[in-house]
C-alpha cells in the first residue's frame, strides 16, 4: 500500500466521497467505492493524498460514455470539482499528461454540445441567485425559477416541476435547503446539486446525504460537468 499518513487520509476523506459520489451519481455507491478503494490498497508511486483519489479512480472501468468516456468524467471531476491540476488529475487517473489535457479538450468540447435542461435555484441571497442564473444560462441551460426559502422552493417544484435543482444549503430566515429538497424529493424525482461554502459539513457519511455537492465560489465548469453528472447519471461499475 501508498504510505499515507493517517492525517493526511483523513484531511482527503470528505473530497475522496464527494468525488466518488459524483462520479458514481450516489451516495451510496461513492461511499462504498471509496471504501473499497482503502480495502484494496491505495496505488504505489501516487503521493499523500492523491493516492485516495487515484485509489477510486483506478476501480472504475473506462467504459464509453452517450457523450463523455468515464475516464474523461473522472478527469473533469477531479480538476473542476476538485480542483487539482492537470498533472495530478491524470497521475490519479492513471494516464499521461498529454494523453489526459487531449481527453480533458475532449470532454469540454463535449459538455458543450450537450442538450440543455431545465434548471429551478434555491437561493437566498439575491446577488449570488443572480450569479447563478448568468452561470447556469452560459452552460446552456435554462433557469425557470428561482425560490429564496423553503416553502417557496416546495411550491416552484410542485409547479414547474423542472429537470434538475441547484440548492444552497443556508437559506438564511427562509429555511433550509437540505430540508426543502427533503420534501421536493417526496413527491418527484429530480436529480439535485448542491452549493455549500462548507462543503465538509455535507460529507460527514453520517446521514443521508447529496451526491452532487459543489464549492462556493465555483467556476461554470464545475457547474457543467456536475449538471451533467446528475442529469445523465453515474459511471457503471460493473
Amino acid at each position: 500500500m501508498n504510505a499515507v499518513s493517517q492525517g493526511e487520509l483523513l484531511r482527503t476523506l470528505p473530497y475522496a466521497r464527494r468525488y466518488a459520489r459524483a462520479l458514481t451519481g450516489s451516495q451510496a455507491q461513492g461511499d462504498a467505492l471509496v471504501a473499497q478503494s482503502l480495502r484494496a490498497g491505495l496505488p504505489e508511486g501516487v503521493p499523500g493524498p492523491l493516492a485516495l483519489f487515484a485509489g477510486v479512480s483506478r476501480l472504475v472501468p473506462d467504459a464509453p460514455g452517450e457523450h463523455i468516456s468515464a475516464k474523461q468524467r473522472q478527469l473533469l471531476l477531479l480538476t473542476a470539482l476538485e480542483d487539482l491540476t492537470v498533472t495530478d488529475a491524470a497521475l490519479a487517473v492513471g494516464v499521461t499528461l498529454e494523453e489526459g489535457r487531449r481527453l480533458l479538450e475532449a470532454a469540454r468540447t463535449a459538455l458543450r454540445a450537450v442538450a440543455a435542461t431545465d434548471i429551478m435555484v434555491i437561493e437566498d441571497e439575491p446577488i449570488i441567485a443572480m450569479d447563478i442564473r448568468q452561470l447556469v444560462e452560459s452552460c446552456g441551460h435554462n433557469v425557470v425559477g428561482i425560490a429564496s426559502g423553503e416553502a417557496e422552493a416546495v411550491q416552484m417544484a410542485r409547479d414547474l416541476k423542472p429537470g434538475l435543482i441547484l440548492a444552497d444549503v443556508n437559506l438564511g430566515p427562509g429555511g433550509d435547503g437540505i430540508s426543502a429538497v427533503q420534501r421536493i424529493l417526496q413527491e418527484q424525482d429530480t436529480p439535485v446539486i448542491f452549493v455549500t461554502a462548507y462543503p465538509e459539513r455535507l460529507l460527514t457519511a453520517e446521514r443521508l446525504e447529496p451526491a452532487f455537492i459543489i464549492s462556493k465560489p465555483f467556476e461554470p465548469v464545475a457547474l457543467a460537468i456536475a449538471t451533467y453528472q446528475a442529469v445523465s447519471g453515474g459511471v457503471s461499475l460493473d
